[in-house]
């Protein structure tokens, strides 16, 4: 199945396993990489020894193309497009819009530059700046979301801007990838979906929460950092919801020095993270410390397997997911229940025109 995402990054199909932090790590990418989909590293919660440790794992594992996913606003996002060009990266991917510095340094490289957006005006920037492509996730996202629906954002988007756009929030399986390519979009891009699979690394008593979720246990909450963050709703989430600041902002302190021990960041660099953040949001300095929850929380559920501590970042698709495929089953049964759609969408044309 071939598009404009497949001939623009060499992969197989148009589909795209998103840059999850502790989630996206070599296993996963090289799965969905052999399978013939654009896996992606999600370098956030990786120092940059880690990040170049990982990147040569996933070249141990897989002879086809990769990405890895950045944070266009972290201090030393300069250090680590480096470690991508020395490591011969193909696509580099970004939660937020790059700077237009960061977009030509790639480029010259020979790197294809994918950025994430929520609106439509990013996508215009960052395709202004030279963007070889363009993620749009919608409201039904899992993670840090916007309000604005896929079915509404996405047609806006691909009207806007000459540049692939991949298509995301919402998206699990053949007939979502078809709908995404009738709206012009050249792929889709699932994060919920590629982590519940066999090949994902999350502990499977939290797959099991995710797989027991219905539509209804997704929910959106700006609890945990002060952003809309859409994620499964757990007596956590409801604690969190119902306390006053104090007790939660001496939480956010110790989770954050936790992670800056584990990030290897000084409290100057976390600060300069926090500021970076707060450019262009209205976002209090109490809500910025509380933005230091979100990694160890994630990394409670993800890594460590404790529901009861984590928070578990989940798109709305986690209701209707019932399955633990392994990246190279869920990839092929995509593209082959896409196919029999597109199939029977042609029969029903050439009826039509009969």
């Amino acid at each position: 199945m071939e598009t404009a995402l497949t001939r623009l990054t060499g992969v197989r199909h148009p589909v795209v396993q998103t840059g999850m932090g502790w989630v996206a790590g070599p296993r996963l990418v090289s799965a969905a990489a052999n399978a013939g989909a654009l896996g992606i590293l999600g370098s956030a919660t990786m120092t940059p020894a880690q990040l170049r440790a990982a990147i040569r794992e996933v070249r141990s594992r897989t002879g086809a193309p990769f990405g890895v996913n950045l944070r266009a606003d972290a201090q030393d996002a300069a250090e680590r497009v480096e470690i991508l060009l020395a490591e011969g990266v193909r696509v580099a991917s970004f939660a937020l819009a790059p700077s237009a510095e960061l977009i030509t340094r790639l480029k010259e490289a020979g790197v294809v530059v994918v950025p994430s957006v929520g609106a439509r005006r990013h996508a215009e920037k960052v395709a202004a700046w030279g963007a070889d492509a363009v993620i749009v996730q919608g409201g039904e996202g899992g993670g840090h979301t916007g309000e604005v629906a896929t079915s509404v954002l996405l047609p806006q988007v691909v009207d806007a801007v000459r540049i692939p756009v991949v298509a995301a929030g919402g998206f699990f399986d053949g007939r979502g990838l078809v709908a995404a390519l009738a709206y012009g979009a050249a792929g889709v891009a699932m994060g919920t979906r590629f982590l519940l699979t066999s090949d994902s690394t999350v502990p499977d008593p939290v797959k099991a929460r995710y797989l027991a979720a219905t539509v209804r246990d997704v929910t959106v909450t700006r609890a945990v950092d002060g952003l809309p963050h859409r994620m499964l709703r757990t007596d956590l989430v409801a604690a969190l919801e119902r306390s006053g600041r104090i007790r939660p902002l001496g939480h956010a302190l110790r989770r954050a020095a936790g992670f800056r021990r584990l990030s290897g960041l000084t409290w100057r660099q976390l600060a300069r993270d926090g500021l970076a953040l707060r450019h262009g949001k209205e976002l209090s300095w109490s809500s910025l410390l509380l933005a230091a929850n979100t990694p160890m929380l994630l990394k409670s559920a993800m890594v460590d397997g404790r529901t009861d501590l984590g928070v578990m970042a989940a798109g709305q698709v986690a209701g209707v997911i019932e399955d633990l495929p392994s990246c190279a089953e869920l990839v092929e049964r995509m593209v082959k229940d896409a196919e029999e759609v597109l199939e029977a969408l042609a029969g029903l044309a050439k009826g039509t025109r009969g």
